[in-house]
């Protein structure tokens, strides 16, 4: 009997199954083919080079067919655009073929004999423009001199928007953001369209100036002329500014507005994009439950898409499982994806890697990362190996420098310290090349910057030059009139001396701007590159430390003295890349430090750091690692050349109301016997370690108003010990 009742109830769940698969076919719009002609109402004939858009896709005519062939959905929205004539929006309600007629269309092929030289110049303008989108990818230097030309053929007002329009696209593909913002700005000054008004909200948003980004985002919707997929973007880059601006509430609204849109209009990348979106706007909010089933729609979807998205999404969910602490299932997911991506080739969109984590070096240094983090030290040794490996054979020095530390922490964490030191000097080493690329890198930006600034300045003198050309053939038109209304003329001389003065004084505040900007950027450059060659003086130095503990075979003072120096170096490694940290974190660096040296120097010195209780240490940042080479200079340079014991003595004390007093005293041999008794290569390196700091110092005081203060002298008038005296400036509110 209840044999009978399940063969029953089969067919009844299949026809139930098969009814709601058929009601969910429905639901979901079909795409078709539509045939799209766009017509000059006058002359009756096709224009061809008209712009054809549907859900963001752009359709190109087709000689053999006569027309626009474009695949779309019921409710999709048509866009026809050209310089010359105005944008015309239509909804796509079937199959059946559009024609589109245009009222006051001109051809340019029709143009009368007399205006041979008009057509001319239209002729280049349209192969300067092509060359500049030729070039845009390829050579910035040559699309920017296309864009010269083309402003030399003597433009129309929308032909100089889409003149600006594309020069702006070439800064933007070549990360010069600020530069694209300018740009799309004088083009929407010229043609007010939505979709420049998109890419300069996207260019703000990259320059991370949100405030113009979401001003803008807001101002194209208000407008009511975008198409669906438009303000599909629009939404979504509304979603990314408040996103990055935590206002979460904000994001997930304009993220479901804008999926909304994807799902009504079938556009597949945009949903999986989407579904991304909401699942990191759901796991910033902690809600992790959701963000998961977020993350497995857009992972799934990811999948029906190809490989590169696929492995994309991967890494991404296996980034918020890492973070949820779900090590299991960031590893099984890794996993899976190291089986495709050795086989992937990684194509590159805007100049960089669109998937910065599909490479085998990445993904096994996450999967050994891990392994670490679950305290499986084991199983992560194989896969960080395999991540140096890999780094060195692709010559990714970021990975290979991380995965080799992380190994000898491993070793280190095992117990494995012969290993653990070995692969640690290996790091070192692998942070002086990265440091030798690094700086290779910023002259390399350096000379590119430049050229650009030149390329853009010669494109302003452009505009200069054509807006003086103007005043001028005014002036003269005027002439001929003036010699009746001399009065007028006289008007026209006044305004005309204004509106030149007026132009020198913007051209000077700019000039001013871009120098001043130029040389922030200089600073920081200089900054970075004196950091780079202060950490990897003091690791060696320090090294040399643990070097002397092994050569007289004291291992337990060597391990003691690695374990100590490893939690220093993590410390002023992640410090490294900032101007100032707090003071109490110096005070921190600095005991750690001054506790290592001790324990190697005990029967030369003994030190006592004061800290005045009246100090408030949260008011107060100082530069990383500032105070250390005058500390390191008193022990190795004075005390340690000391006959009896010595004493280092570091006090704080508040000076007034706005600084405070830093002093460094020791009672060691004194400058002038140290100069006595070094080398002449000794001499070198503590001029060039000083000379670095002093520099350091300059700039950093150029940058924040005098903030530090150094004064080395003599300790004792007999010439013996040294004083080093710091003002240090309260943090400004």
């Amino acid at each position: 009997m209840k044999k009978l009742f399940y063969i029953l109830l089969f067919p009844m769940l299949l026809l139930k199954f098969s009814s709601l698969y058929s009601q969910i076919e429905k639901e979901i719009p079909k795409e078709f083919s539509v045939k799209v002609q766009v017509v000059n109402s006058e002359t009756h004939q096709l224009i061809k080079d008209a712009r054809v858009e549907v859900n963001g896709r752009t359709f190109r005519f087709s000689e053999i067919k006569g027309s626009y062939t474009v695949k779309a959905t019921a409710g999709s929205q048509l866009e026809v655009s050209h310089p010359d004539f105005d944008r015309v929006f239509y909804t796509i309600k079937d199959d059946e073929d559009i024609k589109v007629e245009v009222e006051g269309f001109t051809s340019k092929k029709k143009s009368k004999p007399s205006s041979y030289s008009k057509r001319k110049q239209v002729g280049l303008y349209s192969q300067y423009l092509d060359s500049v989108e030729f070039y845009k990818k390829k050579d910035i230097d040559k699309s920017l001199s296309f864009v010269e030309k083309t402003l030399l053929t003597n433009p129309s007002k929308n032909q100089r928007a889409n003149v600006f329009k594309e020069l702006a696209d070439v800064y933007f593909y070549w990360k010069q953001y600020d530069l694209a913002v300018e740009n799309y700005q004088i083009s929407l000054q010229e043609v007010n369209s939505p979709r420049v008004r998109l890419q300069l909200a996207k260019a703000a948003f990259l320059s991370e100036d949100y405030s113009n980004s979401e001003q803008n985002y807001l101002q194209s919707l208000q407008s009511g002329v975008l198409n669906n997929y438009l303000s599909l973007t629009a939404y979504q880059g509304l979603g990314d500014v408040y996103l990055v601006q935590k206002n979460y509430n904000q994001a997930k609204a304009n993220y479901e507005k804008a999926l909304e849109i994807a799902k009504k209009n079938l556009i597949t990348p945009k949903i999986t994009d989407l579904n991304s979106k909401l699942a990191e706007v759901f796991a910033a909010q902690g809600n992790t439950q959701k963000a998961d089933g977020y993350y497995k729609n857009s992972l799934k979807l990811a999948s029906e898409e190809n490989k590169k998205r696929s492995l994309k999404e991967q890494q991404k969910v296996a980034d918020f499982y890492n973070k949820s602490q779900r090590y299991d299932e960031e590893i099984q997911l890794r996993k899976e994806s190291l089986k495709e991506a050795d086989d992937m080739v990684v194509e590159t969109e805007n100049n960089e890697s669109l998937v910065d984590s599909i490479t085998s070096q990445k993904i096994n240094y996450k999967i050994g990362n891990a392994y670490m983090q679950k305290a499986e030290y084991e199983e992560a040794i194989p896969y960080l190996k395999k991540s140096i490996e890999d780094a060195d054979k692709n010559e990714d020095l970021i990975i290979q420098k991380d995965a080799t530390k992380r190994l000898s922490e491993v070793y280190e964490t095992v117990g494995d310290y012969t290993r653990a030191l070995k692969t640690y000097q290996g790091y070192v080493e692998l942070v002086d090349s990265l440091y030798s690329r690094k700086e290779q890198e910023i002259q390399q930006v350096k000379r590119f910057s430049k050229r650009i600034s030149d390329n853009q300045n010669r494109i302003a003198s452009l505009e200069k030059d054509k807006e003086l050309a103007d005043s001028k053939i005014s002036l003269a038109y005027k002439d001929q009139q003036l010699v009746q209304e001399s009065n007028k003329r006289q008007k026209w001389i006044i305004y005309s001396l204004i509106g030149g003065f007026l132009l020198m004084s913007l051209l000077v505040y700019f000039m001013f701007r871009i120098n001043k900007q130029q040389k922030l950027a200089n600073n920081l450059l200089a900054l970075k590159s004196m950091r780079s060659q202060m950490n990897p003086h003091f690791i060696f130095n320090a090294l040399n430390s643990v070097n002397s503990f092994i050569a007289v075979s004291d291992e337990r003072s060597a391990n003691r003295y690695l374990s100590e120096f490893s939690t220093l170096m993590r410390s002023v490694l992640e410090n490294s890349d900032e101007d100032f940290i707090p003071l109490t974190k110096e005070i921190e660096l600095l005991e750690l430090y001054v506790k290592l040296e001790h324990n190697r120097f005990k029967d030369k010195f003994d030190y006592n750091i004061h800290i005045d209780e009246s100090i408030s240490l949260n008011e107060y940042s100082i530069p990383p690692m500032l105070l250390q080479p005058y500390i390191e200079n008193a022990i190795w340079h004075g005390l340690r050349y000391k006959k009896e014991k010595g004493k280092l003595q570091i006090s704080m004390l508040q000076k007034n109301n706005e600084a405070i007093t830093i002093l460094i005293e020791d009672d060691g041999i004194g400058r002038e016997k140290s100069i006595e008794m070094k080398t002449k290569n000794q001499l070198k390196q503590k001029s060039k370690g000083m000379s670095t700091i002093k520099n350091r110092i300059a700039i950093l005081n150029d940058m924040y108003q005098d903030k530090v203060s150094v004064v080395v002298s003599d300790a004792f008038e007999d010439g013996s010990g040294t004083r080093v005296t710091l003002i240090l400036k309260k943090d400004e509110n």
